[in-house]
Protein backbone atom coordinates (compact mmCIF):
# COMPACT_ATOMS: atom_id res chain seq x y z
CA UNK A 1 0.00 0.00 0.00
CA UNK A 2 1.25 3.60 -0.79
CA UNK A 3 0.85 6.41 1.67
CA UNK A 4 -1.11 9.10 0.81
CA UNK A 5 1.27 12.24 0.00
CA UNK A 6 1.26 14.36 3.21
CA UNK A 7 -0.22 17.43 3.21
CA UNK A 8 1.47 20.41 2.70
CA UNK A 9 1.99 22.61 5.61
CA UNK A 10 1.82 26.33 5.31
CA UNK A 11 5.18 28.31 4.68
CA UNK A 12 3.52 30.84 7.53
CA UNK A 13 1.28 31.50 9.88
CA UNK A 14 -1.26 34.07 9.45
CA UNK A 15 -0.79 37.81 10.52
CA UNK A 16 -4.06 37.99 11.37
CA UNK A 17 -4.78 35.44 13.48
CA UNK A 18 -4.00 34.36 17.06
CA UNK A 19 -2.46 37.28 19.07
CA UNK A 20 -2.25 39.30 15.64
CA UNK A 21 -5.73 40.06 15.84
CA UNK A 22 -4.75 42.82 18.93
CA UNK A 23 -2.15 44.15 16.47
CA UNK A 24 -4.67 44.23 13.56
CA UNK A 25 -6.71 46.07 16.38
CA UNK A 26 -4.16 48.48 17.68
CA UNK A 27 -3.02 49.17 13.88
CA UNK A 28 -6.96 49.55 13.29
CA UNK A 29 -7.41 52.27 16.22
CA UNK A 30 -4.44 54.31 15.22
CA UNK A 31 -5.56 53.87 11.65
CA UNK A 32 -9.16 55.52 12.26
CA UNK A 33 -7.45 58.39 15.20
CA UNK A 34 -4.66 59.18 12.28
CA UNK A 35 -6.57 59.38 9.52
CA UNK A 36 -9.75 61.34 10.75
CA UNK A 37 -7.08 64.13 12.24
CA UNK A 38 -4.53 64.13 9.40
CA UNK A 39 -7.89 64.83 7.38
CA UNK A 40 -9.66 67.65 9.56
CA UNK A 41 -5.81 68.76 9.63
CA UNK A 42 -5.49 69.12 6.05
CA UNK A 43 -9.20 70.67 5.49
CA UNK A 44 -9.36 72.97 7.95
CA UNK A 45 -5.86 74.61 8.65
CA UNK A 46 -3.29 73.23 6.11
CA UNK A 47 -2.17 76.94 5.53
CA UNK A 48 -0.96 76.79 9.47
CA UNK A 49 1.40 73.62 9.41
CA UNK A 50 1.26 72.08 5.86
CA UNK A 51 4.70 69.83 6.51
CA UNK A 52 2.87 68.66 10.11
CA UNK A 53 -0.85 68.03 8.85
CA UNK A 54 0.16 66.40 5.12
CA UNK A 55 2.31 64.17 7.65
CA UNK A 56 -0.58 63.56 9.96
CA UNK A 57 -2.13 62.42 6.96
CA UNK A 58 -0.03 60.19 5.40
CA UNK A 59 0.60 58.02 8.77
CA UNK A 60 -2.98 58.36 8.77
CA UNK A 61 -3.22 56.02 5.34
CA UNK A 62 -0.03 54.27 6.29
CA UNK A 63 -1.88 52.49 9.40
CA UNK A 64 -4.50 52.35 6.79
CA UNK A 65 -2.81 50.01 4.48
CA UNK A 66 -0.68 48.31 7.20
CA UNK A 67 -3.90 47.24 9.04
CA UNK A 68 -5.28 46.05 5.94
CA UNK A 69 -2.52 43.84 4.66
CA UNK A 70 -1.86 42.85 8.49
CA UNK A 71 -5.24 41.43 8.43
CA UNK A 72 -5.60 40.02 4.95
CA UNK A 73 -2.04 38.60 5.56
CA UNK A 74 -0.68 40.30 2.83
CA UNK A 75 3.37 39.88 3.90
CA UNK A 76 5.15 41.71 1.31
CA UNK A 77 2.66 45.01 2.12
CA UNK A 78 2.66 44.23 5.61
CA UNK A 79 6.81 44.32 5.99
CA UNK A 80 6.90 47.53 3.29
CA UNK A 81 4.04 49.65 5.18
CA UNK A 82 5.27 48.91 8.69
CA UNK A 83 8.97 49.61 7.36
CA UNK A 84 7.61 52.77 5.93
CA UNK A 85 6.53 53.48 9.42
CA UNK A 86 9.33 52.95 11.33
CA UNK A 87 11.62 55.30 9.56
CA UNK A 88 8.57 57.69 9.58
CA UNK A 89 8.44 58.22 13.13
CA UNK A 90 12.00 57.99 13.93
CA UNK A 91 12.71 60.65 11.45
CA UNK A 92 9.82 62.25 11.69
CA UNK A 93 10.25 62.41 15.65
CA UNK A 94 13.75 63.37 15.71
CA UNK A 95 12.72 66.81 13.03
CA UNK A 96 10.37 67.87 15.23
CA UNK A 97 12.69 67.72 18.64
CA UNK A 98 15.57 69.51 16.20
CA UNK A 99 13.74 71.57 13.63
CA UNK A 100 10.51 72.59 15.62
CA UNK A 101 9.61 75.29 12.69
CA UNK A 102 7.83 73.07 10.29
CA UNK A 103 6.40 71.30 13.19
CA UNK A 104 4.43 74.38 14.64
CA UNK A 105 1.95 71.66 15.38
CA UNK A 106 1.78 68.26 16.16
CA UNK A 107 1.31 65.02 14.30
CA UNK A 108 1.04 61.42 15.01
CA UNK A 109 4.78 60.74 14.61
CA UNK A 110 6.01 64.41 16.19
CA UNK A 111 8.53 63.41 19.41
CA UNK A 112 7.77 59.86 18.56
CA UNK A 113 4.51 59.38 18.95
CA UNK A 114 4.31 61.42 22.42
CA UNK A 115 0.70 62.58 21.62
CA UNK A 116 -0.30 59.20 21.32
CA UNK A 117 1.03 57.82 24.06
CA UNK A 118 4.51 56.80 21.99
CA UNK A 119 2.18 53.63 20.81
CA UNK A 120 3.67 54.84 17.15
CA UNK A 121 7.11 53.92 18.34
CA UNK A 122 6.23 50.74 19.89
CA UNK A 123 4.02 49.47 17.18
CA UNK A 124 6.09 49.29 14.09
CA UNK A 125 8.80 47.16 16.32
CA UNK A 126 5.95 44.99 17.45
CA UNK A 127 4.84 44.49 13.90
CA UNK A 128 7.86 43.41 12.34
CA UNK A 129 8.48 41.08 15.00
CA UNK A 130 5.31 39.41 14.59
CA UNK A 131 5.95 39.51 10.78
CA UNK A 132 9.24 37.61 11.23
CA UNK A 133 7.75 35.21 13.90
CA UNK A 134 4.72 34.44 11.71
CA UNK A 135 7.20 34.19 8.81
CA UNK A 136 8.39 30.68 10.04
CA UNK A 137 6.55 27.58 10.64
CA UNK A 138 9.07 25.80 12.85
CA UNK A 139 8.36 22.26 10.92
CA UNK A 140 10.21 20.83 8.28
CA UNK A 141 8.07 18.73 5.79
CA UNK A 142 9.21 15.17 5.87
CA UNK A 143 8.54 13.30 2.18
CA UNK A 144 6.04 10.74 2.55
CA UNK A 145 8.85 8.25 1.45
CA UNK A 146 10.32 8.35 3.94
CA UNK A 147 8.28 7.44 6.67
CA UNK A 148 8.66 3.20 7.85
CA UNK A 149 7.49 0.88 5.10
CA UNK A 150 3.81 0.26 4.31
CA UNK A 151 2.59 -3.22 5.89
CA UNK A 152 0.80 -5.35 3.26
Amino acid sequence: MTRPPAPAAPAHRPTGSGAGRLLVAVYGVLALAATARGLYQVTTKLDEAPVAYVLSLVAGVVYVVATLALAADRRRLAWATVAFELVGVLVVGLLSIVDVGDFPDETVWSRFGAGYGYVPLVLPFVGLWWLRRTGRTGRTDVPASAGPPAVG
